[in-house]
């Protein structure tokens, strides 16, 4: 079955930087676009970023342009997202998401608090 485990978020400072990674299994990864999601307290799931399946294209949220990377590793079935220069409007539930956009499957999530 569709397996997407997030990791490494955690507490970060205002201006610090972090790597999430998505392991995936259970499907061909190289063959989808992949995205990553959040979800801050209190408010909806909203779109950060995507990837096309090959890597030739990318998008960001207008929020998060400039300072998040999204990338993937095809051969070793995972997605990452470096954040730097992070915000404390930044802090949310992260999830990696199979295809385009924030409605797909998506895993358990990972928690990223940014905080003084």
């Amino acid at each position: 079955q569709v397996q997407l485990v997030e990791s490494g978020g955690g507490l970060a400072q205002p201006g610090g930087s972090l790597r999430l990674s998505c392991a995936a299994s259970g499907f061909t990864f190289s063959n989808y676009a992949m995205s990553w999601a959040r979800q801050a307290p209190g408010k909806g799931l909203e779109w950060v970023s995507g990837i096309l399946s090959d890597r030739s294209g990318t998008d960001y949220a207008d929020s998060v342009k400039g300072r998040f990377t999204i990338y993937r590793d095809n051969a070793k079935n995972t997605l990452y997202l470096q954040m730097n220069s992070l915000k404390p409007e930044d802090t949310a539930l992260y999830y990696c998401v199979k295809g385009w956009g924030a409605r797909g499957l998506r895993g358990q999530g990972t928690q990223v608090t940014v905080s003084s």
